[in-house]
């Protein structure tokens, strides 16, 4: 008889599915015959300026060193995060992108016994680290799209150990402003973990929003995650951290994997924080580009979620998915995120200008073809 091997996994991962990263350039070219060079992807909030020359020289240098263990405890990339934020290097984490450190974080503080909360609509890691382990995910009701903290903050029980928050919000692009988060982060227990995800937050402007590390000496029990994979271009090089108390980041610096980010990615990420030419260019990419797609939206009478992060969820309607695939037939890639229950969107990433308006055409032509346009 054939053993049955799913049955053997530990009953939180038995019912879960992969997570559904926004399909390759390479795979669709596979799939319908198109030359990869003329495919543009606009479906995983990457940075269309690709990388800093400052970070590629970086991570040429470290190739020599590929036979070598890196430095599993990041000296050269904590020191250099500690300069730019002000932090003890033993308030942070690194991981391998900052979907480790989130496992990381629930593996720590919650099991099976646990509550876990976050919002409707939110990052799908969320529910997916805490089914993993088999605690209890508890997802509260969005409001206008965005988190509903208030509701968030009175869904908290005794049997909560963690609240995922992400500021701003992936995939709908909605944003709290620091009074906001602040307010919510008073309700909480000290006994209960607050985990700000603020993976976008370089593209925030303006001094209403938060700075998730400047509230770390008031609230104790808050963790604050980032990335390097969004406005500082290495998305493929896999960097994220937390910052936290030291007594946090000590918990989480003895489950994590000792050498969990290379070399090339330590070097690269350690370089790109001095690039802040680079990074300005990144905002400005971004406002533009939010700015021309917007404009398109409203010009073709589509609903959209004004959005804070380097993407923006446009409403297309029942047929989302036939938008979605006349958009791939156009060598267009975005992201439907029927996954998220919004099977009326889809996510499209800020690309270059002639990117938007390449995703533009086609998406005219998309929506006369599903007989939603004139």
């Amino acid at each position: 008889m054939a053993i049955d091997y799913q049955s053997l996994a530990v009953r939180g991962v038995q019912a879960l599915s992969p997570y559904q990263p926004g399909k390759p350039i390479e795979e669709l070219a596979r799939e319908l015959g198109l030359n990869p060079a003329e495919i543009i992807k606009l479906a995983s909030n990457e940075n269309p300026l690709g990388p800093s020359e400052k970070a590629l020289e970086a991570a040429r240098q470290a190739l020599s060193e590929l036979c070598l263990y890196p430095d599993g405890n990041g000296f050269n990339l904590k020191q250099a995060l500690s300069k730019r934020l002000n932090v003890g290097m033993d308030q942070i984490t690194l991981g391998n992108g900052s979907n480790d450190v989130l496992e990381v974080i629930t593996r720590c503080f919650a099991d099976a016994d646990s509550e876990v909360v976050f919002s409707q609509y939110a990052f799908a890691v969320y529910p997916l680290v805490t089914q993993a382990i088999d605690a209890k995910g508890v997802s509260v009701p969005a409001r206008e799209w965005g988190h509903d903290l208030d509701a968030m903050a009175e869904a908290v029980t005794d049997r909560t150990r963690l609240v995922f928050v992400a500021n701003p919000n992936n995939p709908t692009g909605t944003v709290h402003t620091a009074e906001a988060i602040e307010s919510f982060l008073k309700k909480i227990p000290e006994n209960v973990l607050v985990v700000l995800d603020e993976a976008y937050c370089e593209y925030l402007t303006g001094d209403q929003y938060p700075d998730g590390v400047e509230l770390l000496d008031r609230f104790p029990n808050l963790i604050v995650c980032r990335t390097f994979s969004k406005a500082w271009g290495l998305a493929a090089l896999r960097v994220g951290y937390s910052i936290s108390s030291p007594a946090i980041a000590d918990i989480l610096n003895r489950v994590r994997q000792p050498f969990n980010v290379d070399t090339v990615a330590l070097s690269a990420a350690t370089a790109v924080l001095e690039d802040e030419e680079y990074l300005q260019r990144s905002r400005d990419v971004n406002t533009a580009g939010l700015r021309q797609l917007q404009d398109a939206f409203d010009r073709m009478g589509l609903s959209y979620i004004p959005s804070a992060g380097n993407f923006v969820a446009v409403e297309v309607g029942e047929q989302a998915m036939g938008v979605y695939q006349s958009l791939l037939a156009h060598g267009v890639i975005v992201r439907p995120i029927a996954g998220y229950g919004m099977p009326r969107h889809l996510r499209v990433s800020v690309g270059l200008p002639e990117e938007n308006e390449r995703f533009i055409e086609a998406l005219a032509q998309a929506l006369t073809a599903s007989g939603l346009s004139d």
